[in-house]
């Protein structure tokens, strides 16, 4: 009836697992319990989990990314602690079938369901608005890839609760992840949550992809989009490109564990080096999927508060557009040691050198801005500069690696791990963290605590240099990858520092989560009343904060880049005689229900429950029907409340 599942899979015999069940057990019920004493669900029901409101959708994706930044932070602070006691003969606190669990999950948690769905988030909220339009080309679409995401990032944090998570990397490779070797439900936990948050970024980059090629106000040609909408563009057609190979990749993979089939088992006719090298064109352009819009944040910001135009705005949409191609030529990389042979390894060695170019010609453009700019150091700008910095020597350990021979000598150490963290930190974190600041007084319509504000930079960006630096000399020194204890204790000091390292980094998100409460008790003062609190370029400036549903009473006309910024030294707003009605999408509940569904499914799944998994699917398909045949009302505004809306508007703004 229930398949493998029993009450073995609850772990009663192991403490901290045990441990930390309940303490997100008590959590979650605790906020159920509030949320049902205020009365909260109705409003919740009708203003965020049914809203089809690509801003809500936005919003709610980086909600999801701080909570799963914390899940994901706890299991980078406990795999700290353990290398920093676990030397000689000291086995340390977690054993080792539990730490590859750790380490698998850290990896998964934090590339899929926090680095991705704070990207995904910020596009979401920013490029409708930019591009002057009312809400993305497919709202009840994008509710659907919202909801998916959360689905899979659900089934990932049920099994610290109900079974195990894979200890097998967070790649998964064969043949470790091969039912042979891999008999529990871990790696199954693993792929059906990828499989179905997968199917969510696959829908969302279609989404925006079209949303930016069909969706434009008027005049604003591709060469007058803002930066960030190009690196978002890029970045959803990566999605769009490679998402559907890591589809595919774990479908094998899942054949091979449920239908017995040898896709990558090498004794059964087949290859395990065909996975490495799917995972892989997927696992390369994914890092750029996440840089992109990183570097788009950047560009909005070093020109926003540096009060000029971003310098060679062609040549960085060529840079990105470069990227965008090259990325996919560069992926065996990876592993130089797999014996492609020296021909081919020379080949991707020139290619992933060549790939450096249009980055550093980014750089370059970044640092031109800056030149003779009047620059204001908020704090999206340190987060900036910390990134130019950083970014930079990730940058030359990654054209270091990019040397077969290097490759050779450093490949599966400490120094990879300290690379891929100086990239996605360097770029991807300080990006995402830059974006959240900056546009959190648009979502909504108060700016947060400078002061906190820099006490989080600064933690993120000593911390981030203690925790990663002693693992360069450590690889340097021979240190692998993935050690639950090591037996050489002079590389016990260099591990100690990088526990202080990601001690600090826990002060910074701790100043991030007090900036939050801080700024909410007294945001009053801090309400942002013209909609530009930072004498802004682009268009999500010039409406209010936080936006209405309609984004725009009336579509802007676009006649240059930075349309916001030329509308404001040029041409003064002057409202229309008459507003026109406008039409926008009613609320669906067709994501969240879905959704439950692709729990309930992806669970039966996991522990062979098969009538449970038919029935899930079969609500899935009838869902998604139902909804899809129901004549959903649209919602009209009218002319007139528009009036009284942009009146109020006008009222309330104070001068830029």
């Amino acid at each position: 009836m229930l398949g493998k599942l029993s009450w073995s899979a609850i772990p009663f015999d192991q403490p901290i697992p045990m441990a930390a069940s309940l303490f997100v057990t008590v959590g979650v019920f605790s906020v159920l319990g509030v949320v049902t004493y205020k009365g909260w669900w109705p409003y919740l029901w009708r203003e965020w989990l049914t809203s089809v409101d690509h801003k809500r959708i936005g919003v709610m994706y980086v909600l999801l990314a701080l909570v799963l930044l914390l899940r994901g932070f706890i299991d980078a602070i406990m795999m700290r602690s353990q290398l920093a006691i676990a030397a000689g003969g000291a086995q340390g606190y977690l054993p080792p079938e539990h730490y590859d669990q750790i380490f698998s999950a850290h990896g998964t948690i934090m590339i899929f369901f926090m680095a991705m769905p704070f990207v995904v988030g910020l596009m979401n909220f920013v490029v409708p608005l930019q591009l002057g339009v009312r809400d993305v080309a497919f709202p009840v679409l994008n509710a659907i890839s919202f909801w998916l995401t959360a689905s899979g990032a659900l089934l990932v944090n049920v099994s610290l609760v109900v079974g195990e998570f894979a200890r097998t990397g967070w790649l998964a490779y064969p043949p470790l992840s091969e039912l042979q070797f891999s008999p529990g439900v871990g790696v199954d936990y693993y792929l059906w949550a990828l499989q179905i948050s997968g199917i969510g970024t696959l829908l969302a980059g279609i989404n925006m992809v079209t949303t930016i090629l069909k969706l434009r106000a008027p005049g604003m040609t591709y060469m007058r989009m803002p930066v960030f909408c190009w690196t978002a563009l890029c970045s959803s057609m990566l999605i769009v490109a490679a998402f559907p190979v890591l589809t595919a990749t774990f479908g094998m993979l899942l054949l091979d564990r449920y239908a017995g089939m040898h896709f990558f088992t090498n004794d059964g006719g087949g290859n395990f080096m065909m996975y490495i090298n799917l995972i892989w064109i997927w696992g390369h352009p994914e890092v750029y999927i996440l840089v992109l819009p990183a570097f788009g944040v950047f560009s909005e910001v070093i020109a926003t508060f540096s009060g000029k135009q971003l310098f060679g705005y062609r040549s960085m949409v060529m840079a990105t557009l470069a990227i965008c191609v090259l990325s996919f030529m560069v992926w065996l990389h990876h592993f130089f040691t797999m014996g492609a042979g020296a021909d081919v390894n020379a080949v991707f060695g020139i290619m992933s050198m060549i790939i450096a170019i249009p980055t550093g010609v980014k750089l370059f453009n970044w640092l031109f801005t800056f030149y003779r700019g009047r620059i204001r150091f908020e704090v999206p700008v340190l987060w900036a500069i910390g990134f130019m910095v950083t970014f930079a020597i990730g940058g030359m350990t990654g054209v270091l690696q990019a040397v077969p021979p290097a490759d050779f000598v450093l490949h599966n150490s400490l120094f990879l791990v300290a690379h891929f963290h100086n990239v996605i930190i360097g770029a991807v974190v300080f990006g995402v963290m830059a974006g959240y600041y900056y546009w959190f007084p648009k979502a909504f319509g108060f700016t947060l605590d400078r002061r906190l504000g820099v006490v989080s930079f600064w933690c993120w960006l000593i911390g981030f240099y203690l925790a990663f630096m002693p693992l360069y000399v450590l690889g340097l020194l021979g240190m692998t990858r993935r050690m639950q204890h090591y037996a050489d204790v002079s590389w016990q000091p260099y591990l100690i520092v990088a526990e202080v390292g990601a001690v600090i980094i826990l002060c910074g998100i701790i100043a991030t989560i007090a900036q939050l409460v801080v700024s909410i008790r007294t945001r009053e003062r801090r309400r942002d009343r013209n909609g530009d609190p930072w004498n802004g370029r682009t268009l999500e400036w010039s409406t209010a904060s936080p936006p209405p549903v309609y984004n725009f009473a009336v579509l802007p006309q676009v006649e240059s880049l930075d349309a916001f910024w030329v509308m404001k030294q040029h041409r003064p707003a002057t409202p229309p005689a008459r507003y026109e009605p406008i039409e926008m999408p009613g609320n669906s509940p067709n994501g969240f229900v879905t959704a439950c569904f692709a729990v309930v499914t992806g669970f039966a799944m996991i522990w062979h429950i098969w009538w449970m998994a038919i029935l899930g699917l079969v609500c899935a398909a009838l869902t998604l029907l139902a909804f899809g045949w129901i004549e959903r009302g649209e919602v009209e505004i009218s002319g007139e409340q528009l009036a009284d809306d942009e009146r109020a508007r006008l009222r309330t703004a104070s001068p830029a």
